[in-house]
């Protein structure tokens, strides 16, 4: 439980800093962490690797996988569901896709908000649907929906589906059950599915914060699709294992069917590795949350002391939206990269005038990238 140890990842093929290899630009960018995963997670793959035969594992058949996301999310955010909910997938990304894919026919609205992460926002245009972008507002110093438009969006009969990211990618902000309450009001009156990622929901910062998962709120149960991983959580994102909480059955079969063929199986490592990561990893998860408490906060400060860059304090995740607005450049990206920093782009994102620093890293890596932007 070291998270101030660097591990040198140069030379893994790290999508994170292949991106500037042979530059001295510090990759805080892709949102993956540099924390070494909890030993028992290490422990259970080599076992797994030591018997030396990885043949087919079908997921839905491995028990123990299934009873481990019933154990954590009934753990974490007190919301009991049942085995048949579960449908796994090999990532957040496929499935957001496939709940399009189920959801709408070509021609259709699917009304997402924004800023967020680029596969999001491309989801819709890859499957021959239009995109209805609903901002993201500033309210007594949190991001929220812009329910107003959202409401106004909703309204149209071509709207079949809103794709929402929970805790927010990448403002940081956790919605409140007043919130999603609206939400819910607005998707039964206007005949819409919920698809909420939910990637980030056990990274939760602010201690007065909670989050609460899409389908375990009553009026959503039978019209959402609830997305969630131990991967960004465990730092085990390479090992492709995502699963999707469904309790309709109609739209469970709905969204299943739209992924035969198409979509693979969730690996035997993934498999393995959630398992672990849901029940053998509590102290390390908590520790975790400590040191990037710790994180978020040195950067809150040290941002806010740069002239022309500001940021809200994120509730969740381990990334940071800063809004160079006032620094007065047309390319923040370009002005980070010059300091030697590698975030990503706000352009990206939908926003071109801020950026997003990964800050799930070693508290050595973050001083450094605070004073290559210092100058």
């Amino acid at each position: 439980m070291d998270f101030n140890q660097i591990v040198d990842r140069r030379g893994t093929f790290s999508f994170k800093w292949n991106k500037y290899r042979g530059r001295d630009v510090l990759p805080m960018w892709v949102a993956d962490t540099e924390f070494k995963c909890a030993q028992p997670i290490l422990d259970a793959l080599q076992e797994r690797i030591s018997h030396g035969v990885l043949g087919y594992t079908l997921p839905a058949q491995y028990e123990p996988g299934k009873q481990a996301i019933i154990h954590w999310l009934n753990q974490q955010h007190g919301w009991q569901i049942e085995e048949d909910w579960i449908v796994w997938t090999p990532g957040v990304v496929p499935a957001f896709n496939v709940a399009c894919k189920a959801i709408c026919e070509p021609g259709d609205k699917v009304l997402v908000q924004v800023p967020n992460y680029p596969p999001l926002l491309a989801a819709p245009g890859l499957n021959q649907l239009e995109r209805v972008d609903i901002q993201t507002l500033e309210r007594q110093g949190r991001w929220t929906l812009d329910f107003d438009a959202l409401e106004k969006e909703a309204a149209d009969p071509r709207a079949r589906l809103l794709i929402l990211c929970n805790p927010m990618n990448p403002v940081g902000s956790v919605l409140t059950a007043q919130e999603l309450e609206r939400i819910a009001l607005i998707c039964q009156q206007h005949d819409l599915i919920l698809c909420s990622d939910e990637i980030h929901c056990d990274l939760i910062l602010d201690e007065e914060a909670r989050h609460l998962p899409a389908g375990s709120i009553e009026s959503l149960n039978d019209t959402s699709i609830t997305l969630m991983a131990a991967s960004k959580t465990f730092n085990i994102a390479g090992l492709g294992a995502s699963f999707a909480i469904i309790p309709d059955a109609g739209l469970r079969v709905r969204f299943s069917r739209a992924a035969t063929g198409i979509v693979p199986w969730v690996n035997v490592l993934g498999l393995i590795a959630t398992e672990a990561a849901f029940t053998q990893c509590d102290d390390w998860y908590q520790g975790q949350l400590d040191y990037l408490r710790g994180n978020r906060d040195l950067l809150m400060e040290e941002i806010n002391k740069i002239d022309g860059l500001r940021l809200l304090e994120p509730q969740a995740t381990y990334l940071a939206w800063v809004d160079a607005t006032a620094l007065g450049v047309d390319d923040p990206q370009a002005w980070c990269e010059a300091r030697g920093l590698g975030p990503s782009p706000g352009a990206d994102f939908g926003a071109k005038s801020f950026f997003r620093i990964n800050f799930g890293c070693p508290r050595d890596y973050l001083r450094e990238a605070v004073k290559r932007l210092k100058g």
